[in-house]
């Protein structure tokens, strides 16, 4: 079986560099040529993802699907969970980075976005940047919808993906692709290395770069290649 783990390519707000999280902006021309070059780079390893996984925002979803035409495999089937999606930055989705480290000192900033624990400032419930305001997640519950998150509260959220959805899907297709975000990623990733949370907070996955992992029946790693 393959893993293949691809960071969606650069967005608009990441070349603005504006915290995202599950702010829905779309990929700049840069991230667009990275999605397509990853998937040409699938196609010459010799790569054919048999089913694929994304998020429910469209900078990951356009990364799949420029990818997925570069590979000449649109048809293949696809599963959008929102237990994909980037960690929410709570109430600093929106806003530039340098001018929140000036506002709120370095320190700060470095353990809002690095620590592990740690979630920084909430939306309150009237802000309509709440995902309670946005219809594609209003199936779910109010202890679902996350007002701010920590790394281990992604990464949480993402193992519920991990167990349920994309460990029986590598049993049935082999090769699976997940197209999804830098914490997201680095949840999957903490799973199939069995890191710390130190480990896991250093660990950094560069926009369109494809990861594959070769799993045994036993989900352990027997290479890495990309």
């Amino acid at each position: 079986m393959k893993l293949i783990l691809l960071r969606h390519g650069q967005s608009e707000w990441n070349l603005e560099n504006r915290f995202t999280g599950w702010t829905d902006v779309d990929l700049s021309d840069k991230g667009r040529q990275e999605a397509a070059d990853a998937g040409r780079l699938l196609l010459e390893q010799g790569i054919r993802p048999a089913f694929y996984f994304t998020s429910y925002l469209k900078r990951a979803i356009h990364t799949l699907q420029i990818a997925a035409a570069v590979m000449d495999r649109e048809w293949v089937p696809v599963c959008k969970d929102w237990h994909l999606n980037e960690r929410h930055y709570g109430a600093l989705q929106g806003l530039n980075k340098a001018d929140t480290a000036k506002k709120y000192g370095d320190e700060q900033v470095h353990i809002w976005r690095r620590s592990y624990d740690t979630a920084p400032p909430a939306l309150t419930e009237n802000d309509q940047r709440h995902p309670k305001f946005d219809p594609r997640y209003a199936s779910l519950t109010a202890d679902e919808l996350p007002a701010a998150e920590s790394l281990e509260q992604t990464i949480e959220r993402v193992r519920c993906c991990w167990e349920e959805r994309i460990v029986p899907a590598l049993r049935q297709y082999g090769d699976v692709l997940v197209v999804a975000h830098g914490n997201s990623l680095r949840g999957l990733v903490m799973m199939l290395q069995h890191l710390t949370p130190d480990e896991v907070t250093k660990l950094e996955i560069p926009t369109g770069t494809p990861w594959v992992f070769e799993l045994d029946d036993r989900l352990a790693i027997t290479g890495r290649s990309l």
